[in-house]
């Protein structure tokens, strides 16, 4: 009644006297539900009326809090203190306040003094499990959340908590037993069992995870997290067509997302059934048009399947999200290479090394395809670069002595013939692969021969 009144009296700019409880109501059933513009009308026409009230105050540092107004806020509070020391919102509310300001140890001894003078400490504990998970305190952070779930066995955010703190300090071995005796006090929690199989999962124990998550699904038959950790866990066990059967009901259950659509096509995929796993991988994209990752699965299935056209066609689009991904660069070289769009390939390759895909392979790649469009010396400035960071590698040495050879320097082509054939003698056969007019050559058959012999 007390909110119709309100707003009627909002609509006809009537002022009506509202006493401090239906005030107070009032701007807490605007704030809770985000109305925090009507939350501020109540608070200013609340204290109108009742000036002295120090509830409707710290309302008001409530809002300026929110409003990142902290400066405000913060006289606010001093004024309050001084004439309630013992309230503990005083406390809280200043905590807030350095906790945005990233103070998180002064928040912490303030939300200590809370606890003196509060009647409720399960609120003031959760706010301190969350002040030291801001310092990465895990220890202490999750003993104030077991504070919680020891006062409130329905916490789940507590529980959450508590397992976050041990999986940042990766204590799945402890997570372990500290679930298993909440399970023995509470055994029809399905967060509890989702949880506990999260933990076996991260320590490989696949089969103990699976019997965790049927007991979460067992509890709750509409417990999606459930289904897709079972699954996730199927997957582990390489039970593919179990694993899709569990992902399709979270489909069943909730609006499909794009991961459970991306893991069912990778199911497929498994199973060698590639035109399932394009359906599924393109369901995925239309779910989540920019999921990179999809595209770049269906690129690599069509090239599988040497549908070359169509995978230069989706790393297109997957280029066109991302385009600082090095390794899609690399397939798209190699999808031009396939079609025999040589340009695109050391496009593709150039790219790679601008985004520091130092590997060796892209240095060879690229080296032959410009060696094939008769870009010599551009070939040795790639083959130089290499060599920097790959010392006395035969791929490197057999190229740069053909590139030499071809550009007539056959000082510096023998060299770098001997330094290769030290290297690795049988590798010589690249030569006839990438030179061939070369092999013909006498003088290079005769160091090869030479060289043969000095070694046996």
């Amino acid at each position: 009644m007390s909110l119709l009144k309100f707003e009627s009296m909002l609509k006809t700019n009537s002022v009506y006297f509202f006493d401090l409880v239906e005030f107070e109501e009032i701007i807490v059933h605007y704030l809770d539900a985000g109305k925090h513009s009507l939350a501020k009308k109540a608070v200013k026409l609340g204290l109108e009326q009742h000036p002295q009230s120090v509830d409707l105050k710290l309302l008001q540092v409530e809002l300026y809090v929110f409003e990142d107004e902290l400066d405000k806020a913060t006289l606010l509070l001093n004024k309050i203190e001084k004439i309630d020391p013992h309230n503990e919102e005083v406390f809280i509310q200043k905590a807030a306040i350095l906790s945005k300001r990233g103070n998180h140890e002064d928040a912490i001894q303030n939300l200590e003094k809370a606890l003196v003078y509060t009647d409720d400490n399960l609120d003031v504990w959760s706010l301190l499990g969350m002040e030291y998970l801001y310092l990465e305190d895990y220890s202490n952070a999750r003993s104030y959340f077991e504070k919680c779930l020891n006062e409130d066995e329905e916490d789940y955010s507590a529980l959450y908590n508590i397992i976050y703190c041990y999986d940042m300090c990766n204590e799945s071995e402890l997570a372990i037993p500290f679930l298993n005796d909440y399970i023995n006090k509470n055994p029809y929690c399905e967060v509890a069992w989702h949880q506990l199989g999260r933990q076996y999962f991260m320590l490989d124990m696949f089969q103990e995870a699976l019997t965790a998550f049927d007991y979460a699904i067992l509890i709750d038959e509409s417990f999606i997290g459930g289904y897709l950790e079972k699954a996730k866990t199927l997957e582990e066990l390489k039970q593919y067509k179990e694993a899709i059967d569990h992902y399709l009901v979270t489909l069943d259950l909730d609006d499909p997302t794009a991961f459970a659509l991306v893991r069912i096509g990778e199911c497929y995929e498994k199973l060698h059934k590639y035109d399932a796993a394009i359906s599924y991988y393109k369901k995925a994209v239309q779910e989540d048009p920019l999921l990179d990752k999809a595209w770049i699965l269906i690129t690599n299935l069509y090239f599988i399947q040497e549908n070359y056209q169509k995978a230069a066609y989706y790393i297109a689009k997957a280029l066109k999200i991302d385009e600082d991904n090095p390794m899609y660069w690399r397939k798209y070289a190699e999808i031009n290479l396939k079609l025999n769009l040589f340009e695109e390939v050391v496009v593709g390759y150039e790219n790679c090394l601008v985004l520091n895909d130092d590997d060796l392979t892209v240095y060879i790649s690229l080296t032959d395809v410009l060696v094939f469009l008769g870009d010599f010396n551009e070939a040795l400035s790639i083959l130089f670069k290499a060599q920097k960071i790959y010392k006395n590698f035969a791929e490197i040495e057999y190229r740069l002595a053909g590139v030499f050879f071809i550009l007539s320097k056959e000082k510096f082509a023998k060299k770098h013939l001997i330094d290769a054939l030290k290297i690795d003698f049988e590798y010589h056969s690249v030569l006839n692969e990438l030179f061939p007019t070369l092999v013909e050559n006498l003088k290079i058959q005769k160091l090869i021969a030479d060289f043969k012999k000095a070694t046996e």
